[in-house]
């Protein structure tokens, strides 16, 4: 049967991010995608400016008509939520809604390259670690895991310290921890730990850094994870997708990744 999954995270009306990324994806890889939008912005934040509604207020009532007629999900992709008060909600969906062995796949998207995104603060860290006590699986960049973790954050690192940052995350949940966008030997990709041994998964390194990627690789990885791919098989085919979408846009493009021709069978 087709596996149905949740996805919550806000919706930017122009720019190839969050829910413009997950909806599409996830239904290309034959997984049905149910949204809870968190908020609608006119264009993501990388442009010059924006509009933005919460949809905060509204999403009792969609919890209430869910309820009535029985809605129950197979997973869960949580990503950009963008403050801490969603971060109940969320446990609240996933105390109402989740059917028989439901995966919760958890994205922190608060920050990168050392530096938190604009408008979270401590608070907001403390609150996602809370969070992802509740999670299977866990997608958080460096970043996300030094911030939450009080590790120092280095750009140039080897593999003990990508090591200790396992260790550390696996302090804060039994999840799967899957640090993303590890940089070793000239390659980019997944250190891999549920508990035992840390695996890795490795793809090409490109020099291109653009928005959006980590939700294409989320996506990609809770589509090919709910159909029964293996953590290794979902990572490599998730940080490959990426790969391609990168080699597929043009360098002027500077506020999204073109996944479009890559879903559309244009892979290199």
């Amino acid at each position: 049967m087709t596996k149905r999954i949740l996805t919550m995270q806000d919706l930017s009306c122009v720019g190839q991010c969050s829910l413009t990324v997950a909806l599409p994806v996830l239904s290309a890889y034959g997984v049905e995608a149910a949204v809870l939008p968190t908020a609608v912005l006119s264009n993501h934040t990388m442009f010059k400016s924006w509009s933005y509604l919460d949809l905060t207020p509204e999403i009792d009532n969609i919890y209430r008509y869910w309820k009535e007629n029985g809605f129950r999900f197979d997973g869960f992709l949580l990503g950009y939520l963008g403050k801490k008060e969603l971060m109940d909600i969320a446990e609240r969906g996933f105390d109402e809604f989740s059917a028989e062995g439901a995966k919760i796949i958890i994205d922190p998207a608060f920050g990168d390259n050392g530096k938190l995104y604009g408008g979270f603060d401590a608070d907001y860290v403390a609150a996602m670690r809370n969070l992802l006590r509740r999670a299977d699986v866990i997608l958080p960049n460096m970043t996300e895991v030094c911030f939450m973790t009080g590790l120092d954050y280095r750009e140039k690192y080897d593999v003990d310290y990508v090591e200790r940052a396992v260790l550390e995350m696996r302090k804060y949940t039994d999840a799967t921890v899957i640090i993303t966008g590890v940089e070793l030997n000239g390659k980019i990709g997944e250190a891999i730990n549920c508990g035992g041994k840390t695996q890795y998964v490795f793809a090409e390194l490109l020099p291109a850094r653009l928005h959006g990627t980590g939700d294409i690789f989320a996506a990609v990885f809770a589509a090919e994870y709910l159909n029964g791919a293996s953590l290794e098989e979902s990572c490599a085919a998730a940080g490959n997708f990426v790969g391609d979408c990168i080699r597929k846009t043009d360098k002027s493009h500077f506020y999204g990744a073109n996944f479009e021709e890559v879903l559309h069978g244009g892979r290199s």
